[in-house]
């Protein structure tokens, strides 16, 4: 062991983890951040952001990332750059691990995130950002009168096209089978629509481009055909993975991997969430509080996130002190 039980450990950056940092600090409970060998969360691989609340000109996500640390640090939040390998939260002193070294906190605020799945073709990596997205809901300004794709077949994915309609010239939707797996009202929504044209038995092959996404290569299914067409933004909308496979013997999960807390259970009862006793971020452990994408299936955006640590880290505030333990 190499210290003693610390009030607080979060584990996770991005904007969930260095909220958390910032109210925990500045509530003088001296947490220590994991913030792992690649902190900053997705923003990292964003451009501009300009739905950030009080940034009107926008904000490269790497600089709000680095803003939003430098403010934690400030505060007195210890941020480790490394990556968390297994944890024990079966005591009253939970113990998280880097490697052999053990780290003992009464509490704990998990904000590991989520991670888009992508399809692996070449280009994509290397473009991410500078043409290949993940977020239409964040980026789709970006792309007045420009011919944009979505690959995906999902709601998600309906959803992204819809929302590039309201700026791009033309939405391709590369769907890989001969069905899609939206709902009807979803997919009656994309084929009536006049900017978007669905492609059946499509995949995306390549993504190309220098600096900047030029053009893409697909290929059908049925024909093994493929097809070089011009292209100014791509949107990989196949789903996000949570980072859980740590949490997976400690923590209550959902059927999709991301972990449940007493907001998100109430949330999945009900469409109504009218009242919330104890800790609404506490997760199936008492102590173990959750934040951000790795617990939020729903809205997926940094100001959310950011408000789940801002909640996470009051919740762990109360714990600690022990008020607010039978309601609010």
């Amino acid at each position: 062991m190499s210290e003693a039980p610390r009030n607080t450990i979060i584990i996770g950056s991005g904007p969930a983890g260095y909220t958390a940092g910032i109210y925990t600090s500045r509530a003088q409970l001296e947490p220590l951040l994991f913030a792992g060998e690649k902190n900053g969360g997705q923003l990292m691989n964003t451009t501009l952001v300009e739905n950030w609340p009080g940034s009107k000109d926008g904000i490269l996500g790497p600089e709000l990332m680095m803003d939003m640390r430098a403010q934690a640090e400030k505060f007195g939040t210890e941020i480790i750059d490394k990556n968390v390998t297994r944890v024990d939260f079966s005591g009253d002193v939970k113990k998280v691990y880097i490697g052999e070294t053990e780290y003992q906190a009464k509490s704990i605020i998990v904000a590991t995130g989520a991670k888009a799945r992508m399809t692996g073709v070449p280009g994509e990596e290397k473009l991410l950002g500078r043409g290949v997205a993940t977020c239409a809901v964040c980026d789709a300004a970006f792309y007045k009168e420009k011919n944009t794709f979505v690959v995906g077949a999902g709601d998600a994915a309906i959803e992204d096209a819809m929302a590039l309609t309201k700026f791009a010239t033309k939405v391709t939707m590369l769907v890989r089978s001969d069905t899609m797996r939206a709902s009807k009202i979803m997919q009656e929504r994309a084929q009536n629509h006049d900017k978007i044209e669905i492609r059946f038995n499509t995949q995306l092959k390549e993504v190309k481009g220098d600096k900047k996404l030029e053009s893409i290569v697909i290929t059908n299914s049925q024909t093994n055909q493929d097809e070089e067409v011009q292209a100014d933004g791509v949107f990989v909308a196949i789903g996000h993975l949570p980072v859980t496979d740590i949490f997976k013997d400690q923590l209550e999960l959902d059927a999709k991997g991301y972990l449940m807390s007493h907001l998100t259970q109430a949330q999945q009862e009900s469409n109504e969430v009218t009242w919330l006793h104890g800790f609404p971020t506490q997760t199936s452990v008492e102590g173990v509080f959750a934040a951000g994408d790795v617990v939020d299936f729903r809205y997926r955006q940094a100001v959310t996130s950011a408000g789940m640590g801002c909640m996470a880290a009051l919740d762990a505030e109360r714990y600690l002190t022990g008020s607010a333990s039978g309601s609010w």
